[in-house]
């Protein structure tokens, strides 16, 4: 990842739904950025069948050079909140919206930051 001066590319992406739709999101962006779960496992449901929220860092200023070979399925509905600096927020919408249906379903602004909540459906 890159260091605190890039700040603004990093984007933190918090997933809901199953394990295997949220590793398919994180799939389709690790293929675009750079991020902190490249090594990092997949995700797992909770053991407790509770509701589980998977989370990631993106950076969008190294991108990963690769694409996925296809827009995934989702078997359902997965919530995302993407939270970071206004460019690169859009970034990662932009490749959410290229694979998925995705419905706004809340935003918050600050000075130099967004959060954006979606909702992300096979197309």
């Amino acid at each position: 990842m890159s260091g605190t001066g890039d700040a603004p590319a990093q984007v933190t992406v918090e997933l809901s739904g199953t394990a295997d739709d949220a590793g398919s999101v994180f799939a389709l962006l690790g293929a675009a950025f750079a991020s902190d779960r490249a090594d990092g496992p997949a995700p797992r449901a909770a053991a407790d069948g509770g509701p589980t929220v998977w989370s990631g860092v993106f950076d969008t200023a190294r991108p990963a050079g690769g694409g996925p070979g296809g827009a995934p399925s989702l078997s359902g509905p997965v919530s995302a909140s993407v939270q970071g600096g206004y460019v690169a927020v859009d970034q990662i919408v932009t490749v959410l919206t290229a694979a998925f249906t995705v419905t706004e379903e809340g935003s918050a602004s600050g000075d130099q930051e967004k959060d954006v909540n979606l909702r992300l459906e096979s197309g």
